[in-house]
């Protein structure tokens, strides 16, 4: 059984990178970790299946908040944006049935709040426009594993226009 999480990160990353969970490049999360037994070539198939033929998207930063249990996790928030929201619930949707618990809170559609989390010096202010060419799935190891997070796969959006 693995964990895994469902980004849209701000610059590509390619299968195989591995970070540390203090260096995690600067994403929004779609769908967040989970449980899963399925194999990486089905959920990449299940996220593909899901993108379809979906350009990618210039979204809106728009004001700091805090998140997290303690409300402790600076975030920049991402305006409302009907296409990222219809991408959200289609992967969601794709990804479910491989979730070790289909109730996960990770697949509750009503908490989402498109944000990309402040990591030190690197963030995104108000006023950013992201743009978003990219899902990836990225493997949630333990916190303390010495190889970090490692992204298993990635689908790309397609360009633009």
């Amino acid at each position: 059984m693995s964990r895994v999480v469902v980004v849209l990160p701000l610059t590509p990353l390619a299968v195989g990178d591995n970070f540390l969970v203090s260096a995690w490049p600067l994403h929004v999360t779609v769908v967040p970790p989970f449980a899963t037994d399925a194999s990486i070539s089905d959920m990449a198939e299940a996220l593909a299946e899901s993108v379809g033929s979906e350009a990618d998207l210039s979204v809106l930063a728009t004001g700091d908040d805090l998140f997290g249990r303690r409300n402790n996790i600076p975030v920049t928030l991402i305006a409302d944006d009907e296409r990222l929201l219809a991408l959200r619930n289609r992967l969601v949707a794709g990804v479910r049935p491989f979730a070790r618990n289909p109730d996960d809170r990770a697949f509750s559609g009503a908490e989402f709040r498109a944000h990309v989390t402040v990591k030190g010096a690197n963030r995104v202010h108000e006023g950013d426009v992201l743009r978003l060419q990219q899902v990836a799935l990225v493997d949630m190891a333990p916190r303390q594993s010495p190889t970090g997070r490692t992204v298993l796969a990635t689908v790309p959006l397609l360009p633009a226009g």
